[in-house]
């Protein structure tokens, strides 16, 4: 059956039955997949009531995307389509990939752009999905990355939904071809350079001439895998039964588990708490140290997508901590930013108590030594100790954002007020909020 605007929608309603409902969004970079399925879109929503429209994101890397934006400006505005160019200042970490840099910059993009359960389109094909199982197996990774690129997956407050993937790219270039339609090519694609454009040029070639259903197979194999991850998600989703406590994972319980089924939930466990693990053979090797470690002991794993941390019989899941940021005056309304993963603090006006409106405060770190009277008519205590009785983690005692009048210390965070300074409800006052707060216990 040719690509087109009926194919797209049985593909779409096969993977979503419910995406008409909340409106859909073209990942359009103006190139030939994704303008196809812009038209075919176009063409299938245009005397259905669904809200469409199309984001297109401008890396900045090539001399020519200022160029590309406006066509696909001009091909949105042909289609009575809105669009969105999101421009990003791409800067990657010496050393690192590129082109793996630009793919979380736009993905991070489109989905910090998502409504709630918006839907975005993207146009991987099922040339991709070879692709994507060839670099996949080539790095060593596990049934999920060998699952490929599912059609259907969370993406922010939305979804993203891959309805081409069991399309031929051939099959878009024959849409392409008879609807006439004007699309550019991104050398970084077909520069040798990159992993894709190596395969793409050197490899996927012979491996069509010898095998010419070589995408068909591979995606059936994609799916295999990927059913093959449901069901060990869902032995981890049992396990994590008798393991979890707050987003917590009790280490007793989890040493019962064999080694696989620790691994397994472990991964599990950090994916659902928004966190790319770490490679395996880390992860088991970390393991028997986690397990083993005396209670007085702060066992870390870190790797460039996270930490796991130790601390009384639990292990904690974090994103990297920063070097903590945002000292400086807390005036009343002034929000702070502590630093990635860290959330916002400032100071609200109400009247449920706080800190006495109208004077002059300031936002510092914890240095040691300091104190402060959470209780009126009871003897000061030390921060240290403070943190300690409330078992407030190690690792987010030097991270927690203190509020100073002048040299002295008024109140810790959202935790602790000094009731020598704090007002009582009903006057004005200044409350401290700290949004995005991490875990602290």
């Amino acid at each position: 059956m040719p690509f087109g605007a009926e194919r797209l929608a049985a593909a779409l309603a096969a993977a979503d039955p419910g995406w008409r409902h909340d409106g859909a969004c073209v990942a359009l970079s103006g190139g030939l997949d994704s303008s196809v399925l812009l038209h075919a879109m176009a063409r299938w929503c245009a005397d259905r009531e669904i809200r469409l429209r199309a984001v297109h994101v401008d890396h900045g890397l090539q001399a020519g995307s200022a160029a590309w934006a406006e066509a696909c400006r001009m091909a949105c505005a042909a289609a009575g389509i809105p669009l969105r160019v999101i421009s990003l200042a791409l800067d990657a970490p010496r050393g690192a990939s590129l082109e793996a840099a630009a793919r979380e910059a736009r993905y991070a993009a489109l989905a910090a752009d998502l409504q709630a359960d918006e839907r975005l389109l993207t146009a991987h094909h099922r040339d991709d999905q070879l692709e994507t199982v060839l670099i996949q197996l080539l790095r060593g990774a596990g049934v999920a990355g060998l699952a490929a690129m599912p059609a259907r997956a969370r993406l922010g407050a939305g979804w993203q939904l891959r309805p081409l993937l069991d399309v031929d790219r051939a099959d878009l270039r024959a849409y392409a071809d008879s609807e006439k339609l004007a699309w550019h090519e991104d050398p970084m694609n077909e520069a040798l350079r990159f992993d894709r454009g190596w395969l793409r040029a050197r490899v996927l070639p012979a491996i069509r001439e010898r095998w010419p259903s070589a995408a068909t197979t591979v995606s059936r194999s994609a799916s295999h895998l990927a059913e093959a991850s449901r069901l060990l998600d869902g032995l981890a989703a049992a396990d994590s039964a008798s393991l979890l406590d707050e987003g917590r994972v009790a280490l007793a319980a989890l040493g019962r588990l064999s080694r696989e089924r620790q691994v397994n939930v472990l991964r599990w466990w950090l994916r659902n708490e928004g966190l790319r693990p770490p490679p395996t053979a880390r992860l088991s090797v970390a393991l028997p140290a986690f397990l083993a470690a005396r209670d007085d002991s702060r066992p870390l794993l870190r790797w460039d997508g996270g930490e796991l941390r130790r601390y009384r019989g639990r292990l904690y899941a974090l994103s990297p901590l920063p070097a903590r940021v945002g000292e400086g005056p807390a005036d009343g309304g002034r929000i702070v930013a502590l630093g990635p993963g860290l959330g916002h603090f400032g100071l609200v006006a109400g009247h449920a108590g706080g800190l006495p409106a109208g004077r002059s405060w300031s936002i510092r770190f914890r240095t040691g030594g300091e104190s402060l009277r959470p209780h009126a008519g009871r003897p000061r205590k030390r921060l240290k100790d403070l943190c300690q009785e409330a078992g407030v983690v190690p690792w987010m005692r030097d991270r927690l954002p203190l509020v100073y009048a002048g040299d002295r210390l008024a109140a810790v965070g959202d935790l602790w007020l000094d009731s020598d300074i704090a007002v009582a409800p009903g006057a004005p006052a200044l409350q401290p909020v700290w949004s995005g707060r991490p875990r602290l216990y």
